[in-house]
């Protein structure tokens, strides 16, 4: 602990320092209050939350319900998506790879993937697999996932590999962080073709069995018992309900394991005995050496010092990486439709810590997190629910102010019967890497339909002479668009661009990196 450091001042103060900080430290009773009041505060059905503390999980326990439709109570073998965190697995196959002498991480993409290719050659050329795995492509944020997100969307990873080079950059190569999901779809497709394995053979067979982490699997549909594993929930016309859950094998690499805390202890005691496991640590999934790259900082993150001192941030390989009270922190977050998930490690204090949860609000789980966390470095209690609380309910007003003005501009119109010449504004317009959206008149109304995402569809309204609307039908998605026409000097449209409405649709949505001709 950092006060530790005072030992030459005096034995017993430090000791008296010591027991203080010790005594920060949640109890059981306090942690259950704690997500008791995070459940009703956030309107969370179901949350897990396990803590690993020197090689042994010191707690381990669900709260609330899986399913508001089934009420089957929360527990520490319920399955959830753990989305993002799946990240991790993936870097970890790699580094299998790379022990087996079958790969090398600065190895070029196009080694593997002949036909990879990025929007500018050069990049092409030099891109790594280091480079799939490190959020420094020079893409934007989530650039391209509209091809996966919703998951209706028809693109395989064949399609994913071709349509990247459709991808205008928003940076130049290797300078800065930009979250992505499509190259680790890619890099998944590497441990593919190196391997002789599909990706989710390769992660269940060589990680999850080794591990024994036998009620988990590489996605959904490879759960061979479905009975305990939550169900996704979002605010639907402001009452939370059980939504589709989002299935899509494709993104597997990037997001698809399923996996309770319980099994992710597992997982967790390995990361922090680097790379080993078994009875008595006998056993190496991983090299140290390789390990040790995936903790290195890979990309430079900004940092802010805040509560916890905090003096660098970075991404790894597959994690989060940066300081807190001196300590090397190791994390990641996870995101689908309807659940987050978070994972922490401390590796100094060999502490872990898991909170999954079945809906969307990330404050709850970083509630819980960090109350657990700040015990455990010896920080005064805070009430992190109120203030996160405060946090979101602000930010949801603002963007509710920004949205409910669309939407009386749209009523405006309505009043005034502005109506949209179909005739005109209809049509196909084509996106290189999305394809083609349709514009029609459907039973009397303007309709948008994205032919190959077919979740992509909603009635579309006017807002004024050139800028529509879309409402889409799945109002869970939370992403209704601007639909913007450009139009020629005769004032017909030429092409169609989109940006989100809200300012809290998911990054996910990248509307803005679509950019349509019409062509019929």
């Amino acid at each position: 602990m950092p006060t530790l450091k005072k030992l030459f001042i005096a034995v017993i103060c430090s000791l008296c320092i010591f027991s203080s900080a010790f005594s920060q430290v949640l109890t059981q009773p306090q942690v259950d209050s704690l997500v008791q009041a995070t459940l009703k505060a956030f309107d969370v059905p179901g949350i897990a939350v396990a803590v690993v503390k020197d090689g042994k999980v010191v707690f381990a326990k669900g709260y609330g319900v899986a399913s508001l439709n089934t009420k089957r109570p929360v527990d520490e073998n319920t399955r959830f998506g753990i989305a993002s965190n799946s990240k991790a697995f993936t870097a970890a196959a790699l580094a299998i790879l790379a022990d087996e002498g079958k790969l090398k991480l600065d190895d070029k993409v196009t080694d593997y993937i002949p036909e990879f290719k990025m929007y500018d050659p050069y990049v092409s050329q030099e891109f790594t697999i280091r480079d799939l795995l490190t959020h420094r492509s020079g893409l934007g944020l989530g650039a391209g996932d509209l091809m996966i997100f919703p998951d209706s969307g028809d693109f395989g990873v064949k399609d994913i590999i071709h349509n990247v080079r459709y991808l205008k950059p928003a940076s130049s190569f290797r300078s800065k962080y930009d979250y992505d999901n499509l190259m680790y779809v890619i890099a998944g497709e590497i441990i593919a073709r190196v391997s002789g394995m599909s990706w989710g053979d390769f992660i269940e067979t060589r990680i999850m069995q080794p591990l024994q982490m036998n009620n988990s699997a590489a996605s959904y549909p490879r759960l061979k018992n479905k009975e305990n594993v939550m169900d996704p929930h979002a605010e639907v016309d402001g009452k939370v309900r059980v939504i589709p859950r989002y299935v899509n094998e494709t993104t597997n690499a990037a997001g698809g394991i399923n996996a309770s805390v319980a099994d992710m202890s597992k997982w967790l005691i390995m990361q922090m005995n680097d790379g080993k496991y078994g009875e008595g640590l006998n056993k190496q999934l991983f090299s140290a050496a390789m390990h040790r790259e995936m903790w290195s900082p890979q990309t430079v993150l900004q940092s802010r010092p805040g509560i916890y001192n905090t003096h660098f941030a970075a991404y790894g390989l597959g994690f989060f990486l940066r300081d807190v009270k001196g300590y090397f922190e190791v994390w990641h977050t996870g995101g689908l439709d309807g659940n987050v998930t978070e994972v922490t490690m401390v590796p100094e204090l060999k502490l872990g810590i898991l909170v999954f949860t079945n809906q969307e609000s990330g404050a709850a789980m970083y509630t819980i997190t960090n109350e657990i966390l700040d015990g455990y470095l010896g920080l005064p209690r805070r009430d992190l629910l109120k203030q996160n609380l405060a946090s979101t309910d602000e930010f949801h007003s603002e963007s509710e102010k920004i949205v409910d003005s669309v939407w009386k501009q749209v009523k405006a119109q309505q009043t005034n019967k502005v109506v949209i010449n179909a005739d005109v504004f209809g049509g196909v317009y084509r996106d290189n890497w999305l394809g083609d959206v349709e514009i029609s008149k459907v039973n009397g109304v303007i309709r948008f339909k994205a032919k190959k995402s077919p979740k992509l569809s909603g009635e579309v309204f006017p807002l004024n002479s050139n800028t529509f609307v879309v409402k889409w039908d799945i109002r869970s998605m939370h992403a209704d668009a601007y639909l913007i026409f450009s139009l020629d000097e005769y004032g017909k449209p030429v092409g169609l661009k989109m940006k989100p409405i809200s300012p809290e649709t998911d990054f996910s949505y990248d509307f803005q990196d679509l950019d349509f001709v019409k062509v019929n």
